[in-house]
């Protein structure tokens, strides 16, 4: 969280719109209502989640007060919040966030492709969408690309904390696999490695705890021009001791 910060107010005014996924924002397991307003002030306009969106109780309550919680859309119908939302920029251009969460090795959710079919005929025509597509299978993520070229802005995907050299613009949608983890990289995906390395050798439960160390900040920058990218850059910023 405190790379995430720092990064956020040093960077913030070069871009014009900011999302940052937040669902392992509370050591790991979830976003605290102290965790989301750390990162709104800091300057992110959207705060999306996951698969661990809603470890903590806090967030539930967050849903249901702003729209600047995004959860997956493909939650089943009746959980709080909103799956995807329209927004205004600093540019004052409008912009489209969504999220939805993949169903391959991940728990069972609605189609996720039907999801985001469902948030194009419904967003206003000409807006650009963002679509954060939490998932575990690169395939499912590379199917999903196929599934919104040339109608979405942008497909990140997120989840699985490790940052992918994949980084593309197909027929006009930004996409990388995974934006990567920001975090202590030196770690099993966040954690400290001496309790996850206990559990994997000795098959007995111990409590995970976060990793200490320099952390680094990943993230993706995207040009969009109208209503498609016209460029994506990985981000891969190391943080002072």
């Amino acid at each position: 969280m405190t790379a995430a910060v720092a990064y956020l107010r040093r960077e913030r005014p070069a871009y014009d719109f900011a999302i940052v996924n937040g669902e392992n924002a509370a050591g790991g397991f979830g976003l605290t209502r102290r965790h989301f307003e750390q990162l709104r002030t800091a300057g992110a306009d959207v705060v999306t989640l996951g698969n661990h969106g809603f470890d903590q109780a806090e967030a539930l309550e967050l849903a249901e007060e702003t729209t600047r919680l995004v959860r997956p859309a493909n939650y089943p119908p009746g959980t709080p919040g909103v799956g995807s939302a329209v927004y205004e920029t600093a540019a004052g251009e409008r912009i489209a966030v969504m999220q939805v969460m993949g169903r391959v090795f991940m728990e069972a959710l609605d189609d996720p492709f039907a999801a985001v079919d469902a948030a194009f005929e419904s967003l206003p025509a000409g807006v650009p969408l963002v679509i954060d597509f939490h998932a575990e299978a690169t395939s499912e993520k590379k199917v999903m690309l196929h599934h919104v070229a040339g109608r979405a802005a942008a497909l990140i995907g997120t989840h699985t904390h490790v940052q992918t050299a994949d980084e593309t613009v197909h027929r006009g949608t930004a996409y990388i696999t995974d934006v990567g983890m920001t975090g202590v990289q030196v770690s099993s995906i966040g954690m400290a490695f001496d309790e996850v390395h206990y559990r994997m050798t000795t098959k007995l439960p111990r409590r995970y705890k976060p990793a200490t160390g320099v952390a680094t900040v990943c993230a993706a920058s995207i040009d969009i021009e109208g209503a498609r990218a016209t460029r994506i850059e990985r981000v891969r910023a190391e943080q002072d001791e």
